[in-house]
């Protein structure tokens, strides 16, 4: 029998080219190759016939943009199931958080991730704290890291209270709710309704502003959680009578001249407000009443480093570019349309060197565009169909990371301009795992969520989810009502809100001086004093020669004692 050509390349194919034990290093080039992405710029594709360049000069051209701007490669990360509604990153943009309308929060480890276990470490319930029988779920508007610590993160969720998480995801603080019966705001000691937008002081890592939907802004102080240091109530001319508006988006940065600060908020009446950002509040420093249209949501807002600019984005489809020396009429306008109405945290962006402004489009486009003209510099598709929501530039990675309605966290990277981040994960070699280390498989066997992309959050879909650990062994675990599969362990008894609020055996031992003394016997703590037979009394030794002597009738036995009792009745 006689063999191929084909048939010898296909043995070849199947059987191992060596054997023993292989080189185990990395092919970094080769994986950082895989994740190059084919850079299209539809900015510069619909310029007409007379604009037209030979093949060679469109190629020029593209790498000129891949050079100045780092998009050259990507890295998805694919662990929410519904839109990204925000990102951010700490200081050494080791630690990446993304919130979503899913209403968690994921937690990952851009230091410890390679190319094929790239998921959350930890995936955080902001409500997960709150009793079963008071469970509830809200999305996250906003997360934020501090601009001088990455020690802790502000979360921004569909509620009147703002909460600081550590970055390993614990809960540090909620600050305390308004009373939403108090007409004068003035006086309540917290939002009364939905907050909307925070932003930290660009300097004291202590202060933080928020704004809400009940027309006010306050600011915080990281260890005061139980009332605002400050209370901005923004009165609406377009509102009526009222004067109630609510207020989209704020931004705190450093102003133009000195060394002071300026608070930017943009509001749903369509105006435009500044303060500055060390007092006084009692009256804006400027006011523009048509920013933007009235009844539309303004999502984006952003100050550049050295304060000279201001760039909103309205949701009347425009972009538009303030100069906060002459704050009355835009520097530039351009129309981009928006995604506001369904997605209400769309933001804008300037570059770290403020010499770029980035943000999405509805489309799944990525803009860069040109701060003093508007126009764009580069538009490239990112997830192609799929809203492309928020955006962040970090500075130190010089890495662009986007997220979508799709649920897709994408960054954008050069290997020439970049460092760390999505370089790191490239850099390793892919783990090797056991078939049971599938994080769909295994998602359910942590129930904090550190072994996978999620955890059981109570139950809330209705069963285990099909696959996982649960399903594959019924009788371990919970059920939905809290129960357990297994008959031999106890239930556990739900905690009760009121429970939750009586302070348990620990807290009393802790917090309360002296508390161990009350399941101690008085007498046995007293005969703990008493002298043994020959030594001193040291405590009650004054008293040895003075002690009154006893008056009381001596008995004999007890059978006096009650002979003389019935005689007494």
């Amino acid at each position: 029998m006689e063999f191929s050509a084909e048939d010898d390349e296909a043995m070849r194919q199947y059987m191992p080219s060596q054997f023993g034990k292989k080189d185990g290093g990395v092919d970094v080039e080769g994986q950082i190759a895989r994740a190059k992405r084919k850079v299209v710029d539809e900015s510069k594709q619909d310029k007409g016939d007379d604009d037209d360049k030979d093949s060679d000069d469109d190629s020029d051209d593209m790498s000129d943009e891949e050079d100045e701007f780092p998009v050259s490669h990507e890295v998805i990360i694919k662990t929410h199931d519904r839109a990204i509604t925000t990102i951010a990153l700490d200081a050494s943009g080791t630690r990446l958080i993304t919130g979503s309308n899913d209403c968690t929060l994921k937690l990952h480890d851009l230091s410890a991730l390679t190319p094929n276990t790239i998921r959350a470490f930890k995936t955080v319930d902001p409500f997960a704290t709150k009793s079963s029988a008071a469970a509830e779920s809200h999305s996250i508007h906003q997360v934020l890291f501090g601009p001088h610590s990455g020690g802790q993160f502000l979360c921004i969720t569909a509620t009147p209270q703002a909460r600081i998480f550590s970055r390993d995801g614990d809960q540090i603080a909620e600050f305390v709710k308004g009373d939403m019966y108090l007409r004068d705001k003035h006086n309540t000691k917290g939002h009364t309704s939905e907050i909307t937008s925070a932003a930290w002081h660009p300097m004291n890592r202590d202060r933080f502003v928020t704004a809400g939907t009940d027309s006010t802004v306050r600011i915080w102080d990281v260890k005061k959680r139980m009332k605002q240091e400050e209370v901005i109530v923004h009165k609406s001319r377009a509102a009526g009578s009222a004067g109630m508006t609510r207020l989209t988006t704020i931004a705190w940065g450093a102003a133009a001249e000195g060394n002071s600060s300026m608070l930017v908020a943009a509001a749903l009446d369509g105006s435009l407000v500044m303060w500055a950002g060390e007092g006084p509040y009692h009256r804006p420093t400027a006011e523009i009443r048509d920013a933007h249209v009235k009844d539309t949501w303004t999502s984006g807002l952003d100050i550049s480093a050295d304060g000279r600019l201001v760039i909103t984005r309205g949701g009347d489809d425009t972009i538009k570019l303030w100069d906060t020396r002459k704050f009355k009429t835009p520097i530039n306008t351009t129309s981009h349309s928006s995604t506001s109405s369904q997605y209400p945290t769309s933001n804008i962006k300037f570059a770290p060197n403020s010499q770029s402004i980035v943000t999405g489009s509805e489309t799944g486009h990525l803009h860069i565009l040109n701060p003093a003209t508007l126009r764009p510099e580069l538009v490239t598709p990112v997830t192609p169909g799929s809203p492309l929501i928020c955006v962040n530039w970090h500075p130190k990675l010089n890495q662009i990371f986007t997220g979508s309605a799709n649920g897709q966290t994408t960054i954008l990277f050069n290997p020439s301009l970049s460092t760390a981040g999505a370089l790191t994960i490239l850099s390793k070699a892919p783990k090797k795992r056991h078939l049971d280390d599938d994080p769909n498989l295994t998602v359910d066997m942590d129930p904090l969520g550190m072994a996978g992309e999620g955890h059981d959050t109570g139950g809330k879909s209705g069963g285990p989810t099909p696959g996982s650990f649960a399903s594959r062994h019924p009788t371990v675990g919970l059920t939905a009502s809290g129960r357990s599969r297994d008959p031999r362990r106890p239930h556990i008894p739900a905690v009760t809100p009121f429970a939750k609020s009586t302070p348990d055996q620990k807290y009393v031992m802790e917090q309360i001086d002296g508390s161990d003394m009350r399941d101690e016997d008085p007498r046995e703590a007293l005969l703990k004093y008493a002298p043994k037979p020959g030594e001193k009394n040291v405590f009650t030794g004054a008293w040895d020669k003075t002690q009154p002597k006893g008056i009381y009738k001596d008995y004999d036995s007890d059978e006096d004692e009650r002979e003389s009792k019935r005689v007494k009745k």
